[in-house]
């Protein structure tokens, strides 16, 4: 097994990885928002293009991740991305929050560290 030193690069990688995924759903979100002429020009347009070249982006830093982190922490740091969802949807799209979406934010959160932890 890695040890935590060797796997720290990795981890960055993903959670990088992780991170810059959420940002391409908050692009994809702001386009899906706007009105277009037609079909082509929906799927076409810049903002569109660019977030889903930052998702084959984050799938080749993903590849690169795996070479220094085991295949079972992969889905642990991946939940990562409710947090930043939330955060970016209470920013950028006002969204609201709730108890209940606070507190499944925080067992998100208490579930990562306890298992990067153990």
């Amino acid at each position: 097994m890695n040890s935590i030193n060797a796997m720290l690069p990795y981890i960055a990688i993903s959670l990088g990885s992780i991170f810059v995924a959420s940002v391409s759903q908050v692009l994809l979100k702001k386009a899906a928002m706007k009105k277009y002429k037609n079909m082509m020009a929906e799927y076409l347009n810049p903002l569109v293009i660019f977030a889903y070249f930052l998702f084959f982006s984050t799938t080749l830093l993903g590849v690169v991740a795996y070479k220094g982190i085991p295949v079972s922490l992969g889905p642990v740091l991946e939940t990562t991305s409710y947090i930043y969802i939330t955060i970016f949807g209470v920013v950028i799209f006002k969204e609201k929050l709730n108890k209940k979406k606070v507190l499944a934010l925080a067992l998100i959160v208490i579930g990562v560290l306890i298992s990067a932890l153990g």
